[in-house]
């Protein structure tokens, strides 16, 4: 009997296996809060809770990919719930937020006890921020300037990615990125696309629309 007693005061003190599951998700919450916190504006960090996939996200810090609390897990949390042995840090990929932003993430899977996969700790750098530097430096040590203030051609067919890049450029000339510039600025640069003839390429509307996170209609009115 007094075995019994003490295996049981044992179990109480360790607590059930759903419990001491339930203590690292909190304790994962914890730092993805502070990591959060640590870069606002620059790195979303997500918590995911691989118990539930379906309502999966159980913090969400310094959100830059427009989830909530309660959406479901993503294809690597999916992975990690069907295999045990899948990587547990998936470090420097190349990803982009729903709006075409380029990121770098890292994801880190988080077992239990029983070495199951509960909870992935996942962080996506928004990488356009940065297009502002990377264009100073680039002018800061190009050569061959003879042709660059009249473009030799025109290409009337850009694709998406194409386009992507000249608003960040653009952005980065008047000192901000897209989403940072001003309505003024927001208007002079969709003006000088329009001009340029991007809104020859199909969706072109849309896809400067989500860059500058403004309406499609606003960026019609603009090129008025």
């Amino acid at each position: 009997m007094a075995d019994a007693d003490a295996d049981a005061d044992a179990d109480a003190g360790s607590g059930t296996g759903s419990d001491a599951d339930e203590h690292l998700i909190r304790e994962a919450e914890k730092i993805a809060v502070a990591l959060g916190r640590m870069f606002p504006g620059l790195c979303e960090v997500v918590l995911h809770d691989l118990r539930d996939p379906r309502h999966a996200i159980r913090a969400i810090e310094n959100n830059l990919s427009g989830r909530r609390i309660g959406d479901s897990a993503t294809e690597l949390g999916l992975a990690r719930i069907a295999d045990p042995q899948y990587p547990s840090v998936i470090q420097n990929y190349p990803n982009r937020f729903p709006d075409g932003r380029p990121a770098k993430s890292t994801s880190i899977g988080i077992k239990n006890g029983s070495g199951d996969y509960i909870a992935a700790l996942c962080l996506n750098l928004d990488v356009s921020v940065l297009s502002p530097v990377t264009l100073a430096l680039a002018n800061l040590v190009a050569t061959g300037t003879e042709h660059r203030e009249q473009p030799l051609e025109t290409l009337r067919d850009r694709n998406a990615r194409e386009l992507r890049a000249a608003v960040e450029a653009l952005a980065a000339e008047r000192g901000g990125t897209p989403r940072s510039l001003g309505r003024d600025a927001k208007r002079a640069l969709v003006r000088h696309l329009h001009g340029e003839g991007y809104f020859d390429s199909r969706d072109a509307a849309q896809t400067i629309a989500d860059l500058l996170g403004v309406s499609r209609a606003t960026v019609y009115n603009y090129t008025k």
